[in-house]
C-alpha cells in the first residue's frame, strides 16, 4: 500500500514491456449507463465490466494479462487511435490507423472473457457498421456532435462529417447488407474543408487534426492542431473562427460588408452575368478582404512554425468542465482555460511536466501529467490534491461509476475513488493495510551477484564452472559484472566511436557471454534477461526458466568516467529490470585504482549515481526506484583502503541508497 496516493483499484497491474509488442493501449472511454471500460489497442479493442473489475484475474491468460481484471477482446483490427462514445445508438466508434471508422455494440461486448483457459482462445466480438473514412492517411480524432454526426480529423487539417440520417439508415440495414451499408456511409461524407474556401483562399491550418471535441452545450465543435484551434458550428458546419494558443485570432466568419453608398451605385451599375450570378452574394470585396484574413492568418502560422514555440508549447489535449469552459493542456505543463466562444479566460501552471489528458466531472476537474502525476482541481483552477498514480505517463482517463480510470504509457490501467484525495483515503488505507497478507504473495528469490577483473583474458570452462557452476544450482537469478574486458588505447577509442553511433560489445564481450551462458546451461536451465558492454565494463544478468515469464521491462545502461568522462575504462554499467513487479538494479563499477585517488573514486560514483539514466525517451535519470536492490559491483581497489578512507566512503553509499530505498 503506496502511503503517498489513494488506494487504487488495478484494474491491469503494469505489464512488462516485452509482452506488449503491438499491443500497446493508447486509448480509454468509459459508457456511464452500462458501465464499461473501452481501451482501444494497436491491436483491436478491449472492453471490461465495471461490475466484473472486482471478480480477479482469469486463471490462463496470456502472458502479461495474468493479473488483469476480466475483460472481452474484438478480433484483431488495425491500431484504434482514437475512440468516441455513442450512448444514443449504444454503440462505441473507433477510428484507426488504417483509415476505417468502426463501431462496437455495447450489448455484444459486455459479458467478460469466460473461456476456460482465459486466454487467447477466449471469444471475441467483431464489428459492426465500419466504413473507409480517410483513403490514404489515419483517423486522428473523432466526435459524436450534438445533432448525432460523426466528425473525424486526419492529416493535413482534413476533417469529414458524415450526417446523422446517412448513419441511422446504414445502422438499420441487416447484417448481409453490411457492405450496401459500408459504401452508403463511405460516400455520403461532408469535406468541411468546402465550407472554409472562400475565394480559393483555405482558412484552415494543414497541419494534423490531433483533437475534436463536441459542445453539447452550444452545439459547437472544437477542432485542434498542435498550434491552433477552430471553433465550429454543429449545426450549419460553419467554421466560427479559427485562432491560436494565445487567443489571437487568426480567421474569423465575417459578417457582410457596409460598404459606402458610391461602391454600391457602382455595383448596381454593373449588369452582373448568369455565371455570375450562380456564385451566391458574396461580393468581390467580402472575397478579396476574406483572402487577405485568410493569407495574415498562414503568415503568422508559418512564423510561429519557425521558432522554438512549437517544440516547447504545443497542446496535447482538450475537455471541457461542468461550467461549460474548455480546458486544453500543453506539453509545457501550462493549463488554458477559454470560454464557449474561444475567448482567453486565463492561464495556469503547477508543473512542469507536460500535459497528457485531461477529465472534468461535476465541481472536478482531474489533469494526468507526462511524469504520472495524476492532479486535482476544482472548476476554477484551483489545486486540491495530486499523487503519483503511475511511473509512466498518465496518456489517457475516463471516468465510469465511481471511479476515474487512468492509463499509463506502458499499459497499466488504475481506478481512482472520485473522492480522492478525502478523508475516506485514510480509512481505506488503513484498513488494507491490515490485511495486507490476504492480498499479497510472498516470492523468495535467491540472487548470484559476481565481479571479476578479468584484464583482457579468458577464463577456463573449469574456473567458471567453479566461480559459478556450482553455486547456481539452488539461484533463480545470477549477475556478472566484469572489468578491463577490452585494454588499449585503441580498443577504447574504437568503443566510444561505436558508443556515439548507437553500437556496443566486442568480440572479448561476446565470448564471456557465451561461455557464461554455457556453464550456466543456457536454453535450458537459465535464459539470459539482458546485457550492456561499455568498452572494458561488462555486465550481463540470467534467469532460471522459471523465473523468466516474472521477469520484463529491462533496460540497460552505462556512463563513461574515462579521460575526461568520455572513455569506458572507467565508469559504470546497469541493468534495471521488473521481477513481480519489483524494479531491480544491478550497476557493475570500475574506478580509478590506489589511495591517492579517494576523492576521484567519490566523484565518479556520484556522477554515475546522478546521471544513469534507463529511460532516455522519458528524460528521467538516477534511480527513480519506488522499490531498489541497488547491487553495486564495487571493485576489488576496496581491499586498497586504509579504513580511515574506507568507511567513510562506505557509509556515504549506504546512506544514498537508504534514501534511494525510501523513495
Amino acid at each position: 500500500m503506496h502511503p503517498g496516493r489513494p488506494p487504487a483499484l488495478e484494474v491491469r497491474p503494469h505489464p512488462p514491456r516485452e509482452t506488449q509488442v503491438c499491443s500497446f493501449l493508447r486509448t480509454l472511454a468509459c459508457e456511464p449507463q452500462l458501465r464499461q471500460l473501452w481501451a482501444g489497442a494497436e491491436s483491436g479493442v478491449r472492453v471490461w465490466g465495471l461490475d466484473e473489475l472486482f471478480a480477479g484475474s482469469v486463471a490462463g491468460a496470456r502472458r502479461g494479462d495474468e493479473e488483469t481484471a476480466p475483460f472481452t477482446e474484438s478480433v484483431p483490427t488495425p491500431p484504434a487511435l482514437c475512440v468516441a462514445v455513442d450512448s444514443a445508438n449504444k454503440l462505441v466508434w473507433t477510428g484507426h490507423k488504417d483509415g476505417r471508422i468502426r463501431s462496437w455494440r455495447m450489448d455484444l461486448a459486455t459479458a467478460p472473457a469466460a473461456a476456460s483457459d482465459g486466454g487467447e482462445n477466449a471469444p471475441m466480438f467483431k464489428e459492426g457498421l465500419s466504413w473507409q473514412a480517410h483513403s490514404r492517411t489515419p483517423v486522428l480524432s473523432m466526435v459524436v456532435t450534438s445533432y448525432g454526426e460523426i466528425w473525424s480529423g486526419t492529416e493535413g487539417g482534413v476533417i469529414k462529417a458524415w450526417p446523422w440520417d446517412v448513419i441511422a439508415k446504414s445502422l438499420s440495414l441487416t447484417p448481409e447488407e453490411k457492405y450496401m451499408a459500408s459504401c452508403l456511409v463511405e460516400n455520403a461524407y461532408i469535406d468541411l474543408r468546402n465550407y472554409v474556401t472562400v475565394g480559393n483562399m483555405f482558412s484552415l491550418p494543414t497541419t494534423d487534426v490531433k483533437h475534436m471535441l463536441a459542445d453539447h452545450c452550444r452545439a459547437k465543435v472544437w477542432s485542434l492542431t498542435s498550434m491552433t484551434f477552430a471553433l465550429w458550428d454543429a449545426r450549419t458546419r460553419e467554421l466560427l473562427k479559427v485562432f491560436g494558443m494565445d487567443g489571437q485570432v487568426e480567421s474569423a466568419r465575417l459578417e457582410p460588408l457596409v460598404m459606402p453608398e458610391q461602391f454600391i451605385e457602382e455595383e448596381i451599375k454593373v449588369k452582373p452575368t448568369k455565371k455570375e450570378k450562380n456564385q451566391g452574394s458574396v461580393t468581390f470585396l467580402q472575397k478579396s478582404w476574406n483572402a487577405l484574413i485568410g493569407a495574415g492568418g498562414a503568415v503568422r502560422r508559418v512564423a510561429t512554425k519557425g521558432t522554438f514555440v512549437e517544440d516547447n508549447r504545443r497542446t496535447e489535449t482538450v475537455a471541457q468542465a461542468m461550467d461549460g469552459a474548455i480546458w486544453s493542456g500543453c506539453t509545457d505543463g501550462s493549463i488554458i482555460m477559454w470560454d464557449g466562444n474561444g475567448n482567453w479566460l486565463k492561464e495556469f501552471s503547477y508543473h512542469n511536466s507536460s500535459v497528457q489528458c485531461i477529465k472534468a466531472l461535476g465541481e472536478r476537474v482531474w489533469v494526468g501529467y507526462a511524469s504520472g502525476t495524476v492532479q486535482v482541481m476544482d472548476v476554477e483552477g484551483n489545486p486540491l490534491g495530486g499523487w503519483t498514480g503511475h511511473s509512466r505517463p498518465v496518456i489517457q482517463m475516463a471516468i465510469g461509476g465511481s471511479y476515474i480510470f487512468t492509463l499509463a504509457h506502458h499499459g497499466g490501467i488504475r481506478g481512482w475513488p472520485l473522492t480522492s484525495p478525502g478523508p475516506l483515503d485514510d480509512i481505506l488505507r488503513t484498513e488494507l493495510a491490515k490485511r495486507e497478507l490476504s492480498y499479497t504473495r510472498v516470492e523468495n528469490i535467491k540472487m548470484l551477484v559476481g565481479t571479476w577483473n578479468v584484464a583482457q583474458e579468458k577464463a577456463s570452462p573449469e574456473s567458471l564452472w567453479s566461480w559459478l557452476g556450482t553455486a547456481s544450482s539452488d539461484v533463480g537469478l545470477v549477475v556478472v559484472g566484469l572489468q578491463e574486458v577490452e585494454m588499449g588505447a585503441g580498443v577504447l577509442a574504437m568503443a566510444a566511436a561505436k558508443e556515439s553511433v548507437g553500437l556496443e560489445g566486442s568480440a572479448n564481450g561476446q565470448w564471456w557471454i557465451d561461455n557464461i551462458g554455457k556453464t550456466l546451461d543456457e536454453g535450458i536451465s537459465f535464459h539470459r534477461v539482458g546485457s550492456r558492454q561499455l568498452a572494458g565494463l561488462l555486465i550481463a544478468a540470467w534467469a532460471r526458466t522459471d523465473l523468466k515469464p516474472h521477469i520484463g521491462d529491462v533496460d540497460a545502461a552505462a556512463v563513461p568516467c574515462g579521460f575526461g568522462r568520455a572513455i569506458g575504462n572507467k565508469g559504470g554499467v546497469g541493468l534495471k529490470m521488473r521481477v513481480y513487479d519489483r524494479r531491480i538494479c544491478f550497476v557493475n563499477n570500475h574506478f580509478a585504482a590506489h589511495l591517492e585517488n579517494v576523492t576521484r573514486r567519490n566523484a565518479d560514483f556520484d556522477h554515475i549515481y546522478r546521471t544513469m539514466n534507463f529511460n532516455k525517451s522519458h528524460g528521467s535519470a538516477g534511480f527513480p526506484f519506488s522499490h531498489l536492490l541497488f547491487s553495486s559491483i564495487l571493485l576489488h581497489y576496496f581491499t586498497a583502503y586504509d579504513a580511515y578512507n574506507f568507511f567513510p566512503f562506505l557509509l556515504q553509499l549506504l546512506i544514498r541508497l537508504s534514501n534511494c530505498i525510501k523513495q
